[in-house]
C-alpha cells in the first residue's frame, strides 16, 4: 500500500472547515445551530479509539467556528453495522473495517460514488494487521500459522459473515498458505483444518476478545493488533501477543454518508471530523491506540511498538480485490460456505 506522508496541521484543517460551515459546507450545507450532533457507525474494537478522537476534535472545532459538536457512538460487527445503515440507521459518518462494508451502503445510494478519493490515502486515516494473543507463556508454542491447526489446539475469531475482525482473519489465514506458495487446494485444507478447531463464533470483535479473555475459552485468538494489545494489558500478565511473520495488510477505510448529511445539514462537521483523522495530532492518537497511522513520519515514530519484521500482504496478494476475496472466500456459497458446519 502506498501511504501518504503528507498530514494536516489541525489549525489549517480547521480554518478550511471553518469557510466550509460558513459557505454551508456545499451539497447539503451545515446546520445555522451552534450545536451538532454527529453519529459515527463504527466496529466493534473501536470504542475507545474514537472516543479519544472525539475529546481532541470537539473542542478544537469549537473554538475554531463556534460550534459545539456531540458525536454519538454505534459500534458492531462491521458488515453488521454497514446493513444497520442501510436499514435506516441514521449514520453521519462511518468508520468500518473495510472497502467492502463501506461500498456496500455506497451500492444502496447513500453514499455518493467516488467516496474513495475524496480523503487522502483513499480514505484510509491508518491501516491494520492480524495477531495471535495466547495464554501466559505460550504453553501450546504457537508462533505462526501453522501451528493453529496442531491437534487439541482451540481457535477463538469472530464470524467472518458479520465482522471485519472475522473475514479479514479468514483472509490472513488463507494468504498465509497462498502468498506462501502454496496451492488453493492447500488454503482450503488449512481452513477446513482451522475452523473445525475454533469452538464458538462470536458476531463481533469484542464479543470474541470477551470469550477468550474473561470466559477462558481457547488456546488463541486471532484479532486485530489494537485488540490484542488491549486484551493483553487488562490481562495484567496472563496473555501475551504473538506477531505471525506473515499476515494480511488490513486497510480500514472511512466515509461521509452523503445521503444522511444532506438531509440533517451536518455535512461540514462531518467532513470537518474526517479530515481530523489525518492531522498530526489524531495520527499520534491511532498509534497510541495501536492503530498503525498512514503517516509516515507518525509511523516512523512508534517503530518499537509495531513490529517491522511481520510481512504484510496486500489483498490483491490473494484475489483482485476486497470485493473479490469478499465474494469467493466469505460471501454467499463461497469457501467458508463449503468448509464451516456450525456447532449443533
Amino acid at each position: 500500500m502506498i501511504r501518504s506522508s503528507r498530514t494536516w496541521s489541525r489549525s489549517a484543517l480547521l480554518a478550511v472547515a471553518l469557510v466550509a460551515a460558513c459557505k454551508g459546507g456545499g451539497g447539503g450545507g451545515s446546520t445555522s445551530s451552534a450545536s451538532v450532533t454527529l453519529l459515527n457507525v463504527s466496529c466493534d474494537p473501536t470504542r475507545e479509539l474514537w472516543r479519544d478522537i472525539n475529546e481532541h476534535f470537539v473542542p478544537a472545532y469549537e473554538k475554531q467556528t463556534g460550534t459545539h459538536v456531540t458525536i454519538k457512538q454505534s459500534h458492531g460487527g462491521s458488515s453488521t453495522q454497514a446493513r444497520a445503515v442501510i436499514d435506516g440507521l441514521d449514520a453521519d459518518v462511518t468508520t468500518l473495517a473495510s472497502f467492502v462494508d463501506t461500498d456496500a451502503i455506497r451500492k444502496k445510494g447513500l453514499i455518493a460514488p467516488g467516496w474513495v478519493e475524496r480523503l487522502p490515502n483513499q480514505s484510509r486515516p491508518y491501516f491494520s494487521t492480524v495477531v495471535f494473543v495466547v495464554r501466559k507463556g505460550n504453553p501450546k508454542h504457537i508462533k505462526d500459522w501453522p501451528d493453529l491447526v496442531q491437534p487439541g489446539i482451540q481457535i477463538i475469531t469472530p464470524n467472518p459473515k458479520t465482522s471485519g475482525n472475522g473475514y479479514v482473519s479468514f483472509f490472513a489465514a488463507w494468504g498465509s498458505v497462498t502468498v506462501r506458495g502454496g496451492s488453493r487446494q492447500d488454503a482450503i485444507d488449512y481452513v477446513t483444518r482451522l475452523y473445525k478447531q475454533v469452538p464458538v463464533l462470536d458476531s463481533g470483535a469484542r464479543g470474541a476478545s470477551a470469550t477468550f479473555a474473561q470466559k477462558q475459552i481457547g488456546d488463541v485468538h486471532l484479532t486485530w493488533e489494537n485488540e490484542a494489545h488491549l486484551e493483553v494489558q487488562e490481562a495484567k500478565g496472563e496473555l501475551e501477543i504473538v506477531d505471525p511473520p506473515i499476515s494480511i495488510l488490513a486497510e480500514p477505510q472511512v466515509a461521509v454518508v452523503d445521503a444522511n448529511v444532506d438531509r440533517k445539514k451536518t455535512r461540514a462537521v462531518a467532513e470537518a471530523y474526517l479530515k481530523y483523522a489525518y492531522t498530526d495530532e489524531a495520527q499520534e492518537i491511532f498509534a497510541k491506540h495501536f492503530y498503525r497511522p498512514s503517516s509516515e513520519p507518525v509511523l516512523a515514530r512508534h517503530a518499537d511498538v509495531f513490529p517491522q519484521g511481520m510481512k504484510l500482504f496486500p489483498i490483491t496478494d490473494i484475489a483482485k480485490d476486497w470485493p473479490d476475496a469478499h465474494k469467493q472466500l466469505v460471501g454467499e456459497g463461497s469457501v467458508f460456505d463449503a468448509i464451516y458446519q456450525p456447532r449443533k
